[in-house]
């Protein structure tokens, strides 16, 4: 399954993205799927953005648990 999305692109960083796929022999979206999947990677690594999703999904659950009251 697939979620489709807009992203908006200062007009270099959208030309160098496209030389490079060119380059490449991929596309636009495919970059952009592999650069997201990098990143997502590298912040699951770190410990420091994992101790602030924790505080996050706590301060969360405690709001909705409010809000079932």
């Amino acid at each position: 399954m697939t979620k489709q999305t807009t992203v908006r692109l200062p007009e270099d960083l959208a030309e160098e993205a496209e030389a490079v796929t060119r380059v490449n022999g991929t596309s636009v979206n495919a970059l952009i799927i592999e650069s997201l999947a990098a990143e997502i990677a590298r912040v699951r690594a770190d410990n420091e953005f994992t101790t602030r999703l924790s505080k996050n999904l706590e301060r969360d659950k405690e709001l909705l648990d409010r809000l079932v009251r």
